[in-house]
């Protein structure tokens, strides 16, 4: 079966001003190099829907949902937090960046297509039950897998997420939720600057210290991420698909290569062949160096396509 390819061109609009590195250039630096690469038209193609109320709230509570939607400023920027800024696009965008994980996560269950990757912003994982933060509004990749486990009633999902920064908000979302697995990488210490210790067959988090590289990281998730994943059995896997632990992209200090990120998504693979009749949905979150982020995401892409 074909991987889907989602998107939209309202998050091409989401705008924090020049400058910012969350820029919109981000997604057409990843299209781009996959027509380069012919790898484009062999993707399908849907537009992300905007998420629902409903479907927003089984993981944000309506005051977050409505005070963002009040928060929408007709013209200039409004500050969420000193990184994070709304303009009059920013909303359409997060609900399209959210329902892009409704639609993948439809489009795989129901079994029209295997896999698929979301090219979206703003990304989501920062995004707390009830605070924006971090470049992000909505928690894309929880809404996600809550419509995965709520709607279509499965038991166990797994979050595998490879940022270089912490996915504060995903773990603050699910915490105390046993259907849910999530499993970190990330620079510490970093932005958010929390380090929380790992829960058993829950949360399992590498913190990895500046500098870290290709063994490192290969080692933590070999020898932390797959026990866990073999033994919790996921029925779906999503990806918090974040490439600015790249080496080439200074907002941090890991030294991963485009390599690791090919290893490290046929080793999610694996475990969804071996698992989640190959179910995997994963969503763009952080990178930043477009050179080093369109190549990463390019070969990301290219595994999940992969017999």
């Amino acid at each position: 079966m074909p991987v889907a390819f989602i998107t939209h061109p309202a998050c091409r609009l989401h705008n924090m001003g020049d400058g910012h590195p969350e820029q919109p250039a981000r997604l057409d630096a990843i299209e781009e190099l996959l027509h380069v690469r012919q790898l484009y038209d062999f993707l399908v193609h849907h537009d992300a829907p905007r998420a629902t109320f409903e479907q927003l709230a089984r993981v944000h509570p309506r005051s977050h949902i409505e005070q963002l939607s009040a928060s929408s400023p007709s013209e200039g920027l409004v500050r969420v937090d000193p990184d994070t800024a709304m303009c009059p696009d920013t909303f359409e965008a997060a609900l399209r960046a959210a329902g892009a994980n409704v639609l993948a996560t439809d489009l795989v269950i129901g079994g029209h297509v295997r896999r698929a990757f979301c090219n979206v912003r703003p990304p989501g994982h920062h995004a707390e039950r009830a605070q924006a933060m971090g470049f992000c509004f909505f928690n894309n990749v929880a809404v996600g897998a809550a419509h995965a486990l709520d709607h279509h009633g499965l038991d166990r999902v797994a979050i595998l997420d490879f940022d270089v920064h912490l996915g504060n908000g995903t773990e603050d979302i699910f915490r105390g939720d046993r259907r849910v697995l999530i499993c970190s990488s990330f620079q510490h210490p970093l932005y958010p600057g929390n380090n929380p210790g790992s829960v058993p067959g829950h949360v399992i988090n590498c913190p990895l210290p500046p500098g870290t590289g290709s063994e490192g990281f290969r080692k933590a998730v070999t020898e932390h991420w797959l026990p866990e994943l073999e033994a919790f059995r996921p029925q779906m896997l999503f990806i918090s698909a974040g490439f600015d632990a790249h080496a080439a992209d200074d907002m941090a200090e890991l030294r991963f290569t485009t390599a690791d990120y090919a290893w490290v998504t046929d080793l999610a693979c694996g475990v969804a062949a071996r698992h989640c009749h190959n179910r995997v949905v994963s969503t763009l979150e952080g990178g930043y160096e477009l050179a080093a982020l369109a190549a990463s995401a390019a070969t990301h892409i290219d595994r999940l396509m992969a017999d």
